[in-house]
């Protein structure tokens, strides 16, 4: 066997904002891994066996600018390899880790670290005088001839698809019907939102990569400028900024130009960090200050629930501030007349009834309920194993847990997991299904449900027949037995029942799917979505 010293390593990482490079090929001579494993050797100490085992390292991210803490990580890449180490990127970028490029990677670490405590004071401040700004201010007028400016700053890139890309282009590609055509000003370009729409895109700079939390409070900031400066002297009819952690650029834009802010309020991201990723925030104190200073401070908040419009006035937000407004779809996107044909041929689907499931895999989504659930009912009705099959796109957190449950039941073969699928081919994948499920689990805190599940309003313009956990919104908007099927949340028993019926009974699921189509229609599409809100906020100025 060749001695590891002959072999090249090349590790995998994706980038500090989480984009995931190319897959590679490993080839002869070359030991490929994931940064996780060899992160696990530095956690147990096995790293020690591996220094300067290799010829030379190479990590591969998305891109070169965006490494997370490239001073460590060129470090770590130095001790395992005895010759050339290197950042390599997916357009074809490369940096050399000699000897110059590690003192130039160890003074940029060196004054990110100096630099966070100013950080942290410069937005507490800037926070705290916006707050004054916004209380003092003289109530702005509404011009709704003039485009609206459309803010989105989370760092997250690439994204393919998902609940988030769904909503963006909703609102998006609906604002121009009730006023000017809006100005998007975003940190990437996001799937299905209209070309001809203005679009802006801000980079971060790669100011404080890897270091938690910082990258956001530093982009912020830049993000109003670079808003300001796409406008080029237009004043907009109002500023729209999707809340994201430390977004304070929507309310800076507007305390400048003497508009009103409205804010999209998806939910508490100091409680999401704490319930469903496991982990509080480093500035936890300085995020639920500049959150709280945004839900008080914004003309319009736009709440998908009444358990979060609940949560705000408890927190000081007036009342009349806040519009309850659930989520939507575009009907005609969704439609029951999309062929689902060609996805049925290409994963082996044809002349099988079909389970559907659409998302990210979240703590929240319950797959890994429907995976049990889907376990039982094949073992209850081992005539369906060769005629039932179970089709879950998408991809996240729970995947891994979704696959050991069904290995465990023995119906893996019978489940097809497709990864992520691009947002404008989520029709056909779900057009390939007779029956969608939405399986949503309760909050882990005992916290009412607060989402609105975008696929809840996909699943009703299919018109197929869907069976939903009842759980706060969607047991709101489904009507058991009229539009769907509705079982208790985390239940697999109930959730087995409901998919038997539907399984059984084709006629009963096309006549749910007909009335939550109808419902879907009259109620849930992002024009309507987009209408109250431009109401709301009319009302609102008088």
């Amino acid at each position: 066997m060749r001695d590891r010293g002959d072999i090249r390593l090349l590790i995998l990482r994706p980038s500090a904002f989480g984009v995931e490079p190319s897959p590679r090929e490993a080839g002869p001579g070359v030991r490929m891994l994931p940064f996780a494993e060899v992160k696990g050797w530095l956690a147990s100490g096995r790293v020690l066996g591996e220094l300067l085992r290799y010829s030379q390292a190479e990590l591969a991210t998305h891109r070169v600018e965006y490494v997370s803490k490239p001073f460590p990580t060129a470090l770590l890449l130095r001790a395992l390899a005895r010759g050339r180490c290197s950042f390599t990127d997916d357009a074809g970028g490369r940096v050399e880790l000699g000897p110059g490029e590690l003192l130039r990677l160890l003074a940029r670490f060196v004054r990110d670290v100096l630099r966070i405590p100013l950080v942290l004071a410069t937005a507490r401040r800037q926070a705290r005088e916006l707050a004054r700004r916004a209380a003092q201010a003289k109530a702005a007028g509404l011009d709704l001839a003039r485009s609206p400016v459309y803010l989105r700053g989370d760092l997250q890139f690439g994204l393919r698809s998902g609940g988030s890309v769904g909503h963006i282009a909703g609102v998006l590609n609906s604002l121009e019907h009730f006023g000017g055509r809006p100005v998007f000003v975003t940190s990437d370009r996001i799937p299905t939102v209209r070309a001809e729409i203005e679009t802006h895109v801000v980079t971060p700079t790669s100011d404080f990569c890897g270091f938690e939390e910082i990258p956001a409070l530093h982009f912020s900031g830049r993000l109003a400028r670079e808003a300001e400066r796409a406008l080029a002297g237009r004043r907009p009819s109002f500023v729209y900024q999707r809340y994201g952690l430390f977004a304070l650029a929507g309310l800076e834009l507007a305390c400048r130009l003497g508009v009103p802010l409205v804010l999209e309020y998806n939910g508490s991201e100091v409680w999401i960090s704490r319930h469903w990723a496991g982990k509080p925030l480093r500035h936890e104190r300085l995020a639920l200050e500049i959150e709280t200073t945004l839900v008080r401070a914004a003309r319009l908040v736009v709440v998908v629930s009444q358990p979060i419009r609940d949560q705000l006035v408890a927190r000081g937000v007036a009342p009349d501030r806040v519009l309850v407004n659930p989520n939507g779809v575009d009907p005609d996107r969704y439609a029951p007349d999309v062929d689902g044909g060609e996805v049925r041929r290409r994963l082996g689907l044809e002349g099988r009834r079909v389970l559907g499931f659409i998302g990210s895999f979240g703590r929240w989504h319950g797959a890994e309920v429907l995976a049990d659930a889907f376990g039982r009912l094949l073992a209850a009705r081992p005539e369906w194993r060769e005629s039932v099959r179970l089709l879950m796109i998408g991809d996240g957190l729970t995947r891994s847990e979704v696959e050991a449950r069904l290995e465990r039941h023995g119906v893996r073969a019978q489940a097809v997991l497709t990864g992520v699928v691009a947002q404008q081919d989520g029709p056909a994948h779900l057009a390939a299904c007779d029956v969608l499920v939405s399986p949503h689990v309760r909050n882990p805190d005992g916290t009412p449900f607060f989402g609105s599940p975008t696929k809840l309003f996909e699943y009703m313009a299919m018109g197929r027949g869907i069976v939903a956990s009842r759980l706060d919104q969607i047991g709101e908007v489904l009507r058991h037995e009229e539009s769907a099927l509705l079982v208790e949340p985390g239940d697999v028993e109930a959730l087995v029942a409901g998919l038997a019926r539907l399984v059984s009974d084709p006629e009963l699921a096309r006549r749910l799917g007909v009335a939550a189509r109808r419902d879907a229609l009259a109620h849930h599409t992002w024009s309507e979505h987009t209408r109250r809100i431009v109401d709301a906020l009319r009302e609102r100025c008088g």
